[in-house]
């Protein structure tokens, strides 16, 4: 039955080629004038998983104590000290540009200049404070001693100014949407925005600007994936060539690539009418349709080649080519687009959109390089290779030939096993999350990473904070048992590794009830009494972010000393343990907020996703194969490959120190799906071959002549496209370059050694 619908839809598509070529130049134009209207998009709240338990958490608390989206400036004095009047100008110039950028939460604008930043200091009378910058500061020294003495008092040493001081911070927190329009917050124009009015204006010889946080980062990212662009073209290049030394025309060489970006602007103008933009993150999947249609163009090149040398006409070979390759083409094509749908299974937004992106353009190829580029052939000459080299290539098909002897096949399959044992072992040791300091997604030297470095370096705070939401009853912090348990915990989790610093509630009371009694140190302690307890907490305003206006939340803040992966997970299991023994009915303690909450709840769902999209990928593998071939053997034997590749891909990634996370794990499913193309291709051939009796050997044989030579020139193309990412501005871009680049090669290297191998185990007597 499924040979008579593809026959009906061959006759049909060759009777009426012009007019289905008319349809295809239509839809091309109409969605390339989509894709012309295509925006970057790199909103945060597609980065984390939202339904995950400590992002409720993060989102119910949000509005009071402030997300995870902030923006951190330090405004460096070259000279090392900060107390000259040049500095302190700059310094308001940067805090009043970044109070008026559009998209900044006002209330939570904080520097030295912020009404909020108080001192208070213990006097005969009682207590004494005001602004740390009082309302008649003049830059004059003797104004410049008042403001050092009241830095002092205040306490914001590490946090608000550097500890060497030579340098003063800004921080605020960003809105998800942009008041004066309405509409969702355009992240990538902040950053712009960010670089060109506080970097562009006040940077020079005697003022340094470092600038940090996840909007600056998505806007450094953007800026490095605009040279995907040039690696595109790269790509465009070096495919070409090969193309052409495969095929010896220039018109075979146009077409493939032609279909290919055909299918990368309906794939563009898809996503525009789907009301998707293009994230730095996914600018990538472009290239990859781009390569996978080369890939697939070659197939049918190689096969109408084929035709037109037995001495078909040229629209006969493309119409027997469109035939023979409908099936395994669009089986290897289903089962990737239907391997990317898994990556859905993900609940992070950037990684959903990838998968719709990488799904909608690897289906259109089935459109564009299965039927189209037939049709497009059909109207030129096409002539018969020269048999000249057909000598050393028969050569080589003959001892590649081998491998499907049990004699070979036996050392291929104990090779196989002991690789596999290998890469299990390290792949157990792969880490989930980042794995160096800094923003993971750009380059050790990049200038965000360098900001993020200085930071860290000169303050005891940095945006690698976690907070843990100590949720009670009302009035609960008047209470001396409940802030005792707070300190406490506070306390534990202060002496975990890899927390540089915490604040809570409870240990700036014990500071203020210390004040009350001439800032003895003695009585820095939480009361005993009520009113002595309510006395200490009420000099603490709620604009402090240690606790809300009914005083039932009280966040306990822990600074991290950065963000990788063991740490976060030291972190997380501590909180996790003292939570489970100190909850109760009128307290729990809630993971979590704050830029490291968000990486730990990310990193959660990444390994809690790791298994079922593995699990679906190869579900959905394995029911398209057994479709297409109606054979347990046969399936298992293009599966099996592709296991053990992954399982050396996941060993790869723990040798390179490449952790599994937002940007690596849609590599493993992107590169099963994409090599599964070569076992369908090789083994659609030799199943033909066995059912008609054919032994093992021959049968490869034969599949390697029809198909041998397109397998490789494909799995080589497709490895030295991507391999030019290892030049890339971005690290996760390299990373996932390294990824395919092995991916691509060795799954082709298991389609032309291992499969065949299997196949002289599962087919040892022809029929």
């Amino acid at each position: 039955m499924l040979d008579k619908l593809v026959n009906g839809l061959e006759s049909f598509l060759f009777r009426q080629r012009a007019y289905v070529i008319f349809a295809f130049l239509l839809a091309t134009l109409f969605l390339g004038f989509q894709a012309s209207h295509l925006k970057m998009d790199a909103a945060f709240v597609k980065n984390i998983p939202l339904n995950h338990s400590y992002m409720q958490t993060y989102l119910k608390h949000q509005k009071q104590f402030g997300g995870a989206n902030s923006i951190m400036v330090a405004v460096e004095d070259s000279s090392g000290n900060i107390f000259n009047p040049n500095f302190f100008d700059t310094l308001k110039q940067v805090h009043d540009q970044l109070f008026f950028i559009p998209g900044v939460d006002r209330a939570q604008v904080k520097s030295l200049y912020s009404p909020s930043t108080r001192f208070t200091e213990v006097v005969e009378d009682g207590f004494a404070g005001g602004p740390v910058i009082p309302a008649d500061f003049s830059t004059t020294p003797a104004g410049l001693e008042v403001v050092r003495s009241n830095i002092e008092k205040a306490g914001i040493v590490g946090r608000l100014i550097a500890e060497d001081y030579s340098a003063a911070m800004v921080t605020a927190q960003l809105m998800d949407f942009d008041p004066q329009t309405g509409e969702p917050l355009d992240t990538l124009a902040f950053a712009s925005q960010l670089e060109k009015e506080l970097r562009g204006q006040y940077e020079n010889d005697k003022i340094k600007i470092h600038i940090i946080g996840f909007a600056k980062m998505a806007g450094d990212v953007a800026e490095g994936a605009k040279g995907v662009v040039l690696f595109f073209a790269i790509a465009i290049l070096v495919t070409a060539v090969m193309v052409y030394l495969f095929s010896h025309s220039v018109k075979l060489t146009l077409l493939p690539l032609v279909c290919s970006l055909v299918a990368v602007v309906w794939q563009l103008g898809l996503l525009t009418v789907v009301g998707f933009g293009l994230d730095p993150m996914s600018i990538l999947i472009p290239f990859l349709v781009f390569a996978i249609g080369v890939s697939h163009g070659v197939q049918m090149i190689n096969a109408v080649r084929r035709r037109v040398g037995e001495g078909e006409t040229t629209k006969a070979a493309a119409a027997l080519a469109f035939r023979s390759l409908l099936i395994p083409g669009g089986v290897a094509l289903l089962s990737d687009t239907v391997g990317f749908m898994t990556l859905l299974a993900i609940d992070i937004g950037i990684i959903r959109e990838l998968a719709i992106s990488a799904s909608l353009g690897v289906a259109v190829i089935i459109l564009t390089n299965l039927v189209l580029l037939p049709l497009l052939i059909s109207f030129t000459e096409v002539k018969a290779l020269p048999t000249k080299s057909n000598g050393k290539v028969d050569a080589l098909w003959r001892k590649l030939s081998n491998f499907a002897t049990p004699k070979y096949a036996v050392i291929v399959l104990l090779a196989t096993v002991a690789l596999y044992g290998v890469g299990l072992q390290q792949a157990s040791k792969m880490k989930i999350g980042d794995l160096q300091g800094g923003a993971p997604a750009l380059h050790f030297d990049s200038r965000y990473n360098q900001d993020t470095f200085y930071i860290t370096d000169h303050f005891s705070i940095t945006t690698d904070v976690m907070t843990v939401i100590v949720e009670a009853f009302p009035e609960a912090c008047t209470y001396h048992d409940v802030l005792t348990q707070i300190d406490e915990f506070e306390w534990l989790v202060a002496n975990t590794p890899g927390v540089e610093s915490t604040a809570s509630l409870a240990s700036i009371a014990k500071r203020v009830n210390a004040g009350f009694n001439e800032g003895n140190p003695k009585w820095q302690v939480l009361p005993r009494t009520t009113a002595s307890l309510v006395q200490a907490v009420g000099q603490i305003p709620t604009t402090s972010g240690l606790l809300d206006g009914n005083c039932s939340v009280m966040p306990v803040y822990l600074f991290l000393k950065d963000h990788k992966a063991e740490t976060i997970e030291q972190v997380i299991d501590k909180v996790k343990t003292l939570s489970a023994k100190m909850d109760s009915d009128k307290l729990k303690f809630k993971l979590a907020s704050g830029p490291v909450g968000v990486m730990a709840a990310t990193n959660e769902a990444v390994a809690e996703a790791q298994l079922p999209m593995m699990l679906y990928v190869y579900g959905a593998v394995f029911v398209l194969c057994l479709i297409s071939f109606r054979s347990i053997r046969a399936t298992v034997a293009v599966i099996l490959p592709l296991y053990v590749v992954s399982t050396l891909a996941q060993a790869l990634m723990t040798q390179l120190d490449i952790g599994l996370a937002v940007s690596t794990l849609p590599v493993i499913a992107l590169g099963v799906g994409i090599g599964v193309d070569y076992g369908i291709y090789i083994l659609s051939t030799m199943a033909v071959k066995l059912r008609d009796g054919m032994p093992v050997q021959t049968a490869y044989h034969q599949a390697l002549i029809e198909r041998g030579s397109a397998v490789i020139f494909t799995g080589l193309t497709l490895a030295i496209g991507v391999s030019t990412w290892f030049f890339s501005a971005l690290k996760f871009q390299m990373d996932m370059g390294i990824l395919l680049t092995f991916m691509f090669l060795v799954n082709m290297l298991g389609a032309i050694i291992i499969l065949p191998a299997i196949g002289a185990v599962f087919w040892r007597k022809p029929r």
